[in-house]
């Protein structure tokens, strides 16, 4: 057989095995797509929810009312609760690991329930980081090359054999998306979501610069150069409005070890749940000043 051949027979094998457990979200050019992972589960894009009702529309035309079980902000996904019937779901993969550069992939979807899209690709590079809907940054993002119409986020990604490998979630460059793994630690989380367990994630309330135009400011006024998070913003009613920490701080450290950058403060924020406290160092404008957070 030939490599069109074989190309031809994966995608027919995908829209007749996998395309029944690939749901649209929404009407027309709705919210985005789905997939049937458990019986009366749905996994999503979290960015595709609006509110905690939703419509998901199945391939055969059947139209049911979803709830939101659970989401996780900062993995950007989410576990709708609906009436899935006698759809045969595509349950999360077992084994973990990276799938390498070079594998033939394809992405479903059903957007808005406009009808099943099954495309073929490759997956285009290294596992590579993606930043959440909430500023979290997590590895083993998915890049690859199979194109998706508008309204495909939260469709799954499969191999050959009808694996599902990740969900869908971003268009990044021209004709690359990126796809968030479902293996792993990733399929705990998603089955603690299926259980209706919502994470316990805390937020300290501030709009951050980058590193460099921390460094450029102060410069332009005359203090040394030091690594650290400049705070832009501050939201009132938030954990760092408690604690006082106003525009212009620039946050050097937390829990007592450097912050180099963004990341560092977003690893540290990963730790904690409702009623931890975090000690944060601080420059306010030359002075040097230590303030406690609690969350």
């Amino acid at each position: 057989m030939s490599a069109i051949g074989e190309i031809e027979e994966a995608v027919q094998r995908a829209a007749q095995r996998v395309g029944p457990a690939v749901v649209g979200l929404g009407r027309g050019w709705g919210t985005g797509s789905g997939v049937v992972f458990q019986a009366g589960r749905v996994l999503t894009a979290a960015h595709n929810l609006r509110g905690e009702e939703v419509g998901v529309t199945f391939g055969d035309g059947r139209r049911e009312s979803g709830r939101v079980a659970a989401l996780d902000d900062r993995l950007g996904l989410a576990v709708i609760e609906a009436q899935t019937g006698e759809v045969e779901p595509l349950p999360l993969r077992e084994r973990p690991g990276e799938v390498p550069v070079g594998r033939f992939v394809l992405a479903l979807s059903n957007p808005g329930g406009r009808g099943l899209h099954v495309s073929p690709g490759f997956v285009a590079s290294p596992a590579r980081p993606l930043r959440g809907p909430r500023g979290w940054r997590q590895g083993g993002a998915i890049a690859h090359t199979a194109p998706l119409p508008r309204g495909s986020s939260g469709g799954p990604l499969i191999d050959a054999e009808g694996v599902l490998l990740a969900i869908n979630v971003l268009r990044v460059d021209p004709g690359l998306i990126l796809a968030i793994p479902v293996d792993g630690a990733v399929k705990g989380r998603v089955e603690a979501l299926a259980r209706g367990e919502r994470p316990d994630s805390v937020r300290l309330g501030v709009a951050v610069a980058p590193p460099r135009v921390a460094r450029r400011l102060r410069r332009a006024v005359g203090l040394p150069d030091r690594d650290g998070v400049l705070v832009r913003a501050v939201q009132d009613g938030t954990p760092a409005a408690a604690a006082r920490l106003e525009r212009g701080d620039l946050i050097v450290s937390a829990a007592g070890r450097p912050l180099d950058g963004l990341e560092a403060l977003y690893r540290a924020l990963d730790d904690l749940k409702t009623g931890d406290r975090l000690e944060l160092g601080i420059l306010r404008g030359a002075e040097e000043r230590t303030v406690e957070v609690a969350f």
